[in-house]
């Protein structure tokens, strides 16, 4: 239900009754370490094994939002990969064809606040190590294709790119063992550097997502809601 709807609290708090204290804990506890400050940005990921480990990867950090660049290749989610931790993230998908979508999601991750780190194996300008990486303010990461990596626009039209240390004949990681190093050490170095208040989500946020988490936890959801919106306008009628 939208947020403006004055009935949210009142509909969650009824929600509630139907979801176990062992899952209301739970999501209370998750609130508590989930973080958008951090934020991650696949482009034209084609293996789903691949982009659902990442989604893994990103719940089980904290790291709530996910952007997806589908130019080319749409992100196929494995629930089995996943084991549904995809549920709790919130995906903001770019894939209008014909557009350039890689230039749409900086634009917006830039109107949000966000400095953009673009991951590459190789020397390109404003190059830096993964340990340098700073976090003065909200940063998105960003990574590749499989194959042939990010697009000439991501690389060049980030804030940095960032290079993770290798001291073996590979040239490269995979992705999904790439996005884990990068987003565990920048992670790290967020609580480390940060007062808690400055990368925990604010109030507002922490509602938002308490609502939709307890409606995610109950069974046949929508028909619950449903009796108890009828409920509600039948109050109305009989007063």
């Amino acid at each position: 239900m939208p947020d403006s709807d004055p009935h949210q609290s009142d509909l969650t708090a009824f929600l509630e009754q139907f979801v176990t204290d062992e899952r209301k804990e739970r999501i209370r506890h998750v609130l508590e370490s989930r973080t958008r400050y951090i934020t991650v940005v696949l482009e034209d990921i084609y293996q789903p094994h691949n982009g659902s480990a990442v989604l893994r990867s990103c719940d089980a950090l904290g790291i709530q939002d996910i952007h997806t660049i589908e130019n080319y290749n749409p992100l196929d989610i494995s629930s089995g990969v996943t084991k549904n931790a995809h549920r709790w993230l919130t995906l903001h998908r770019y894939r209008e064809e014909g557009e350039q979508n890689t230039k749409r999601c900086y634009q917006q991750l830039r109107e949000s606040g966000y400095s953009i780190a673009a991951t590459s194996p190789h020397e390109v300008k404003k190059t830096i190590s993964l340990n340098d990486l700073p976090l003065n303010q909200k940063t998105a990461i960003v990574f590749g294709a499989e194959k042939f990596g990010l697009s000439e626009y991501a690389k060049n039209d980030a804030d940095y790119n960032l290079q993770i240390p290798m001291y073996g004949f590979s040239e490269s990681y995979n992705i999904s063992v790439s996005a884990a190093l990068c987003l565990y050490q920048a992670v790290h170095k967020m609580r480390e550097e940060l007062e808690s208040g400055a990368w925990q989500l604010s109030e507002k946020e922490r509602t938002e997502l308490h609502s939709a988490w307890i409606r995610k936890s109950v069974k046949n959801v929508s028909r619950i809601e449903a009796n108890y919106l009828r409920g509600l306008q039948g109050d109305k009628e009989s007063s």
